[in-house]
């Protein structure tokens, strides 16, 4: 009797994970094997052993998921987070491809219709070229990235846009994540020195959709330069300016932080980008906050941190979300801006506020799905399903953090 696909893709699989099937597995030939209780996944077609075959691991799965050719029924975090689990406990790491696994998949792929040369890859899949973070290449990652639509973030972010791990200082359920935004943003104001004295400039690097450079404006006063290589991010934010009648206190340019010559100010921020500069470009960023603060000055970064094998976040996120972003143990990050010439002074741990902002985020996204599908597409919208619930247990299970980090210019 010849064996369902199920079962062949089960015997191919049962070793590579140190036992049964984590998930209950149904193949395009309608036959299942796995627990009967456990997370299901769906292969539609032979398409994905021949994504993993030739991509083993995270992306392979996830170029077929964003496709739809590989599916989860319910909810994804739940899934995920399974997999998680039954991993830890059975103390795997990443998969293995010997040459006895590389024959193994290779023969069940020739019997099951799915040998072949690799497949394109998604639409949604970033293809930046050029030298590693010149000028061109980081604009076009960061075009990638930012330049999907502002229609398309604002069915995720907050009413203000802000990008960036909230600050939760409420458990009352009438607390929003505005309010968390805004009392991050007030935060990094009173941490920075904008509420000693108004007036003040403030550099605004990486600006994003404004949030920063809007409330230092309007609450504190601050003449604010805001720096972005997004023309989406730019012309938002020009838009909300005039809106608000602060063509007077904001400026906002399309221009990188390598460029920016009318420094230096009374205060500097960065939000959140740092991660994007590169592992041997960070002191060329921390030099250009360094020489773009008065003596005296503050300079506060908010950076992600990572530890492991993937500075980068990993296959998915490097190959779909932000190609080229680096990430470093928070340590190291210190040192390099002590090495750069800032005198650290304080270092606040933001990973829980992640948490929640990040569920905040997703809740948002999947009440607006329908619209999201409508702006971006079926792909690209279960590219972010993936990316913002892969993210959220990144940061709920410590495999990431994030960091305010305070330093002053002696």
């Amino acid at each position: 009797m010849t064996a369902t696909v199920a079962a062949r893709l089960a015997e191919l699989i049962e070793p590579l994970v140190g036992g049964e099937l984590p998930v209950r597995l149904t193949a395009w030939d309608g036959s299942s094997a796995g627990p009967s209780n456990a997370p299901k996944v769906t292969l539609r077609n032979a398409n994905v052993l021949r994504r993993l075959l030739w991509n083993p691991g995270e992306l392979g799965a996830a170029q077929a998921y964003v496709l739809g050719e590989l599916d989860v029924e319910g909810d994804l975090g739940d899934a995920l987070t399974h997999v998680w689990k039954v991993s830890a406990e059975r103390g795997l790491g990443s998969v293995t491809t010997t040459p006895a696994v590389v024959l193994a998949a290779v023969k069940a792929a020739r019997s099951l219709g799915a040998f072949g040369r690799p497949l394109p890859p998604p639409n949604s899949q970033a293809q930046v070229r050029g030298r590693l973070h010149s000028l061109a290449r980081d604009r076009a990652a960061i075009g990638h990235h930012y330049d999907l639509s502002n229609d398309f973030y604002q069915l995720i972010l907050d009413e203000n846009m802000a990008y960036s791990s909230g600050y939760w200082t409420s458990e009352d359920p009438d607390y929003t994540l505005e309010d968390s935004q805004r009392d991050k943003l007030d935060l990094v104001c009173r941490k920075i020195g904008l509420d000693q004295s108004r007036g003040r400039r403030l550099l605004d690097v990486g600006c994003g959709w404004g949030s920063l450079s809007l409330q230092a404006a309007r609450e504190y006063g601050a003449h604010v330069v805001g720096v972005t290589i997004s023309a989406e991010q730019k012309a938002f934010i020009d838009a909300k300016v005039r809106m608000l009648g602060l063509e007077d206190w904001v400026e906002i340019r399309l221009q990188d932080y390598r460029e920016i010559p009318d420094g230096p100010f009374d205060a500097v921020a960065s939000i959140e980008m740092g991660e994007h500069v590169g592992e041997d470009n960070y002191p060329t960023y921390v030099k250009a906050l360094h020489d773009n603060v008065i003596e005296g000055g503050r300079v506060l970064i908010q950076q992600m941190s990572r530890t492991g094998a993937y500075p980068g976040g990993g296959p998915f996120i490097e190959s779909f979300i932000a190609p080229d972003m680096f990430m470093r143990p928070l340590g190291r990050t210190v040192a390099m801006i002590e090495e750069g010439g800032l005198e650290v002074r304080d270092v606040q741990g933001l990973r829980e506020h992640y948490v929640r902002t990040v569920d905040a985020w997703i809740d948002t996204f999947e009440s607006n799905f329908e619209r999201v599908v409508e702006l971006v597409g079926l792909e690209v919208a279960r590219v972010w399903r993936l990316y913002l619930v892969g993210g959220g247990m990144a940061f709920r299970d410590g495999r990431m953090g994030v960091h305010q980090i305070l330093s002053v210019r002696p």
